[in-house]
């Protein structure tokens, strides 16, 4: 019977199991993912997220703890380095376990564990949650919005009036000039009588020339 153990010894001595965890989270850090069995998987996780969570605050402290679980400098350096900037957003879950069926010798129920933020291919469709925060309206109209849809409303008057409807400047400008041409035709002087009046000039000096003689 289970009588409630938290802890599943995976058949192992206690040095023998954190040792074999300290492994494969070794190894979890530098590939980003592993294939081992759904026991062991389980354990892992439970094993590493508190390690990634003390690496989003990188202090003295928290580096001489990771290094006396995991026990290699390189992992632990990657950790601080790569991982800790990669997850600096997440507030947990940092790995993920997906089944891969049971293996062919021995039946035995296989999962591969991986670092959630390391795979591309399963977040490429996904959208980042923007987080929402719910504030108490305020009563009073805000000065900058009042201001924004006034001069937008001006501004659109203007332009519908300048569209619309020619303004009163314009249409007596239009009527002015109007009128002019309507003079300007009826002062216009016609050709014959012009013609006629080069006649008679002509005559009249003709005659004169022969007293002169």
């Amino acid at each position: 019977m289970r009588h409630g153990k938290k802890i599943n010894h995976l058949g192992r001595k206690t040095a023998h199991r954190k040792s074999m965890l300290a492994n494969m989270a070794c190894s979890l850090i530098e590939h980003k993912r592993i294939n081992t069995t759904t026991a062991k998987a389980k354990a892992l996780k439970q094993f590493v997220e508190p390690l990634i969570t003390k690496s989003k605050n990188d202090t003295t402290q928290n580096r001489r703890i990771v290094f006396s679980r995991l026990r290699q400098k390189e992992a632990v350096a990657e950790l601080f380095r790569d991982v800790s900037a990669k997850i600096a957003d997440r507030p947990g879950g940092y790995t993920r376990v997906i089944r891969l069926g049971n293996r062919l010798g021995d039946n035995a129920d296989m999962a591969m564990i991986e670092l959630v933020d390391y795979n591309e291919t399963y977040n490429a469709g996904k959208k980042k949650k923007s987080s929402t925060r719910r504030r108490k309206k305020s009563t009073a109209p805000k000065v900058d919005d009042v201001q924004i849809e006034s001069t937008e409303s001006v501004v659109s008057e203007v332009n519908d009036d300048s569209i619309v409807e020619p303004t009163e400047s314009i249409k007596a400008t239009v009527e002015s000039t109007n009128e002019t041409e309507e003079v300007a035709e009826n002062t216009e002087v016609p050709t014959e009588d012009v013609d006629a009046k080069v006649e008679d000039d002509t005559t009249a000096e003709k005659p004169k020339s022969s007293e002169e003689k």
